[in-house]
């Protein structure tokens, strides 16, 4: 495979690019004039919570595989073999959760945005700091655009003419549409999603000499990896990493951001939300499935023809593998590129959607409560549009400034879930936090996660010099390969000491270092200033750890009230009704009524 050889697009492959497009435009103009034609803020950012499991269920999947996760997890199998596989072991317990712990909280208080929570659980500050951390992070999810200008060079594509009419046509459906087009905009760009992978593997088996050769190569080149049981947590990816760690950072997807939680929020019944969380998790191990064999089939080809690659270029290789299996099968390369764009699509469209409900529900109308629906909802639109047109601002910055800026901004985003999935544990399991201390526990979480993360990052470029930009790929011979292979298995590494091995830890352990370093801040400030006198807590997490125990031991832990469910319910629409009364009536009536 020669770089240099780049192969192009023909008109098949963009017309169907372009159907793509087309599609998700008319979506979000059918569901812009149907219906009630958007005209409040709950049909808008809520869908008015009318939604089914199956189109929730994709539409989650939709949001959470992005273009970064297509291209990224096949180049991850080709490099380093099957073990990231085992992620999907995280799925059951990171899906679990969701579904029996925070969704019935969250749904029965029939909130719009996550973050309210945080106000009926602690105070409005503890509110602004979750909606404002939650805002850079998804600031920082936008650069997939840039990706895809990264990325599709290798296919020849007019780049910024595909990406201002992909952010635009985002931009407008989700603007118009609301909730309800990108929700099923997601359903058809997971259809796509799939059948592109899909077309890809199957072309990829037949030219590589079928399922029993392809078998072959990758077993005899190790890219069949064994179950990893090393504890170390500053190895890359082991069994723990993968299937421990995972969890932390599905449950910071799954549970409390959101992007997904609004999707649970927009279904019909609680009973609806749950069974939406259960259906994501066959569609996301066949995802998972797809992006490993894909990556097992890339390997299978090309290893063998004596190709070593630098790791800087793999994953910009899957696009010449696409490229490469498919150029003689015309519309198959566009309907590829449709699934990468429809990937980058769902997670963009949803950011905007999630980023216009949180600023409206969080931050405008907490001080506006007077605006009519009418204002409110020309308003969420025009947040909507205000953060499409930023989101293309901000790829033409990420594309001057270079790919080293991309690297550092994927990091980023991961360090930011786990401190706001802490801050939510914090409040929901543990009933004595006060609000003190969940503002200093997330603070505590997000300054210990950037040491640790931007430690890594200096740590590592500082260590290595980078290459240059024309090194791109060096073709050796079978036999040369060998021997260099041979040379580097056996020479010892020097493993890092001090505190460079702090900063070794896998990034897979970034959330639930996070996560457990708010909940452990939080507790001991709340205990030095003086632990919530209140029962608030939303789960009885200690209750249900702990039934083996006499009740009179489990009130005094505060794990259970004598009627347990009923006081929950009850101290959930007293809060919410008071907080409710404070935003729109005097505070003395409010306080009578409530």
């Amino acid at each position: 495979m020669d770089p240099s050889n780049q192969k192009h697009f023909t008109v098949v492959d963009y017309v169907i690019f372009g159907l793509l497009l087309a599609a998700s435009m008319a979506i979000g103009l059918y569901h812009a004039f149907s219906g009630g034609r958007q005209r409040t803020t709950q049909e808008f950012l809520m869908a008015d919570r009318s939604m089914g499991c199956l189109p929730v269920s994709l539409s989650l999947i939709a949001s959470f595989q992005s273009a970064v996760a297509i291209i990224g997890v096949p180049a991850e199998i080709y490099t380093h073999g099957t073990q990231y596989w085992f992620i999907g072991c995280a799925y059951v317990l990171g899906l679990l959760i969701p579904a029996h712990v925070f969704i019935p909280v969250l749904y029965r208080l029939r909130l719009s945005s996550a973050y309210q929570y945080l106000e009926l659980r602690f105070s409005k500050a503890v509110r602004i700091c979750g909606t404002l951390t939650f805002i850079f992070q998804t600031m920082i999810s936008l650069v997939h655009v840039h990706v895809l200008l990264y990325f599709l060079s290798v296919t020849g594509f007019e780049l910024w003419g595909a990406v201002l009419a992909t952010g635009l046509v985002c931009t407008l459906y989700t603007a118009m549409g609301g909730l309800k087009a990108v929700i099923w905009t997601d359903v058809f760009q997971t259809v796509v999603m799939f059948a592109g992978q899909l077309a890809v593997i199957v072309v990829g088996v037949l030219q590589s000499g079928g399922v029993s050769e392809v078998w072959r190569k990758v077993w005899e080149g190790n890219r069949i990896s064994g179950l990893d049981l090393n504890p170390d947590p500053t190895e890359r990816h082991t069994f723990w990493t993968l299937g421990v760690g995972g969890i932390f950072l599905m449950l910071s997807l799954y549970g409390v951001n959101q992007s997904q939680v609004q999707r649970y929020l927009s279904a019909r019944t609680e009973k609806e939300a749950v069974r939406s969380c259960y259906m994501v998790f066959p569609s996301l191990q066949l995802a998972l499935s797809l992006s490993c064999v894909m990556g097992l089939v890339m390997f299978a080809r090309y290893w063998f023809k004596g190709n070593v690659l630098i790791k800087g270029f793999i994953p910009q290789m899957v696009l010449y593998f696409v490229m490469d299996m498919l150029q003689g099968l015309p519309g198959l390369p566009g309907l590829f590129v449709a699934c990468l764009f429809s990937a980058a699509l769902s997670t963009i469209s949803s950011s905007f959607n999630s980023l216009a409900t949180v600023t409206m529900e969080d931050l405008i109308k907490p001080h506006f409560p007077a605006m009519t629906e009418a204002k409110a909802t020309l308003l969420s639109k025009a947040l909507a549009m205000f953060y499409g047109l930023l989101c293309l601002a901000m790829a033409y910055v990420t594309h001057l400034m270079g790919e080293s800026v991309l690297q550092v901004a994927l990091k980023i985003f991961g360090m930011v879930g786990g401190p706001v999935l802490g801050l939510f544990c914090l409040g929901m399991f543990f009933p004595s936090a006060n609000s003190t201390g969940a503002v200093a526990g997330l603070g505590a979480g997000l300054a210990l996660s950037f040491w640790v993360g931007i430690g890594s990052i200096v740590t590592r470029s500082s260590g290595t010099r980078p290459l240059s930009p024309t090194c791109r790929a060096i073709l050796l011979s079978d036999n040369t390969t060998t021997a260099m292979q041979t040379a580097l298995s056996n020479v010892t590494l020097s493993r890092p000491s001090g505190l460079k091995r702090f900063y070794s830890l896998s990034y897979m352990w970034y959330s639930a270092f996070s996560c457990f370093s708010v909940i452990l801040t939080g507790l001991i400030i709340s205990f030095i200033t003086g632990w919530s006198l209140l029962i608030r807590t939303t789960y009885a997490l200690f209750g249900k750890l702990f039934r083996f125990l006499p009740e009179h031991i489990k009130k005094q832990l505060c794990c259970v009230t004598p009627t347990e469910q009923t006081v929950s319910k009850m101290e959930f629409i007293h809060r919410k009704t008071f907080l409710l009364c404070t935003l729109h009536e005097p505070a003395v009536n409010c306080i009578s009524d409530c």
